[in-house]
């Protein structure tokens, strides 16, 4: 039954300039039964500058469990569908992988008339190292957990690429700026658009760009990794820690929860089996 399902196509769209769209995103679009967007009306735009006349239904992030459901049964029907999301590739920071993972878990064939995404785009332009880098989408909106998640992965050694809202800019900045520490960064606004910008500097330096001009349209913040390790700071004196808290330590210094429990076990003498079984006790 599989060589007769639909395929699945993830499409990317231009993230502000037009031009951006590519031919083959162009011709599958044209090609396949139905479009799914997260923004049905924003996707009637730029259909209609495309001149590509389709069947449209929503995909979004309220929607996205029970719709995805309903789209794989139109794929295994034999329908061809294309996501798109309102600008880039779906699944980054927008609706998309729970679709893609259902869809695979069908056999349903997936794949990607790939385009423009804002991370890789603001990435390349920040002057910052590209070898390595990790992509943390928008921090929790919340401060407490904003600086909970930050603290959490401040020696990470990648450059580190966010996303943000101009209402929230500059806050998140400043939360970076207290517990990073002084690092470089990059802040890019409005990418590919008549009034992109690049604003390059210390992280103070960018606060005080902020603070005369006002934060307008969506922005990436690039982040220069750590330059420190966890291992170059010393290690409190465990002896009043409870286990849970000794854990919670490394975890809070960028570990992974598996391996700051090795650590645990090690500053204990204990072996890694004999601490997952207390702390499950």
């Amino acid at each position: 039954m599989a060589d007769k399902y639909g395929t699945l196509y993830l499409v990317g769209t231009p993230i502000g300039n037009l031009e951006d769209i590519t031919y083959r995103a162009v011709r599958t679009l044209s090609e396949v039964d139905l479009i799914a967007a997260e923004d049905t009306r924003r996707s009637l735009q730029l259909l209609n500058h495309l001149k590509i006349k389709k069947p449209l239904i929503s995909y979004h992030d309220n929607n996205r469990i029970s719709r995805a459901k309903e789209l794989v049964e139109k794929l295994k029907e034999g329908q061809s569908i294309a996501l798109i999301s309102d600008a880039g590739m779906p699944g980054i920071s927008d609706p998309g992988e729970e679709l893609v993972a259902l869809a695979i878990s069908e056999g349903i064939f997936v794949t990607s008339a790939p385009g423009c995404t804002a991370v890789v785009t603001a990435l390349v332009l920040s002057g910052i190292s590209t070898g390595r880098f990790a992509f943390e989408g928008f921090l929790p909106q919340k401060q407490k957990d904003r600086v909970k998640f930050l603290e959490s992965i401040k020696y990470e050694e990648r450059t580190i690429v966010f996303y943000e809202g101009p209402h929230r800019v500059k806050k998140t900045l400043r939360d970076i700026l207290d517990i990073f520490g002084d690092r470089q960064c990059s802040v890019l606004r409005e990418l590919t658009k008549l009034h992109e910008e690049a604003i390059r500097g210390a992280l103070s330096e960018v606060l005080e760009h902020f603070a005369a001009n006002e934060p307008r349209g969506e922005f990436v913040i690039v982040v220069e990794g750590s330059q420190k390790k966890v291992s170059d700071n010393p290690k409190p004196d465990f002896t009043n820690y409870t286990l849970e808290e000794h854990v919670k330590y490394y975890m809070e210094q960028g570990y992974e929860r598996m391996d700051a429990m090795k650590l645990t076990a090690k500053d204990k003498g204990l072996s890694k089996r004999d601490v997952y079984g207390l702390l499950n006790s």
